[in-house]
């Protein structure tokens, strides 16, 4: 040991380790860390020795992001005719009969910004976006519950009562993608970049 350095006398040690023995929470605290320390070099380890490898329908069923492309879309279509019923049923008791929102939801005219101010499409830069969004977050009591032909169909509706599309428009795998956002040019960068693993950025909602 250096010189200078600091020692603890005898009866010192001998008092911390008699501590040591009579404190059980200690002990148990130090086999519990122990044990910890196991458990998670084993879930790193290659065989993992827990739950099992899931199925490729159990992924695909997972696997529900939409690029901008579209080329994930499922096969269905809908109009906004078809829509505004569907939105009566299952959308209404939250945005309201007139989708101008409520108390406690904001509305989906405009759609994307839940200022009273209309800044058009301001969040929304693609309109496969708004498939996305209404097909894995709502309604908001059942997500993910609506069938594809239904998500369709009320997103024809809310790009209908936003002004993007007509009433009698069908929206399906090929046209969805067609559909050009109001604001579409005047995001930075001009082609957002998107991915199925990334986070979505900010505002890339409605």
């Amino acid at each position: 040991m250096a010189s200078g350095a600091r020692r603890d006398p005898p009866h010192v040690l001998l008092r911390t380790a008699s501590v040591v023995r009579r404190d059980p929470a200690h002990v148990f605290l130090a086999v519990a860390l122990a044990m910890l320390a196991s458990v998670t070099t084993l879930a790193q380890g290659a065989t993992y020795q827990l739950g099992r490898t899931p199925s490729p329908e159990e992924i695909k069923a997972r696997d529900i992001a939409i690029s901008p492309e579209g080329k994930e879309l499922p096969p269905g279509r809908g109009t906004a005719v078809e829509g505004a019923a569907i939105y009566t049923q299952k959308c209404a008791a939250c945005h309201g009969p007139n989708a101008t929102g409520s108390a406690l939801h904001r509305g989906l005219v405009p759609l994307g910004n839940a200022k009273p101010v209309k800044i058009p499409f301001s969040l929304v830069p693609y309109a496969t976006t708004v498939w996305d969004f209404i097909n894995r977050a709502m309604p908001q009591s059942s997500p993910g519950s609506l069938k594809p032909d239904e998500v369709y169909a009320v997103t024809a509706y809310v790009l209908f009562r936003n002004d993007v599309i007509k009433e009698t428009d069908v929206l399906d795998a090929m046209s969805l993608p067609k559909v050009r956002m109001p604001n579409r040019d005047n995001f930075l960068p001009v082609q957002p970049e998107w991915s199925p693993k990334a986070k979505r950025p900010f505002g890339y909602y409605p």
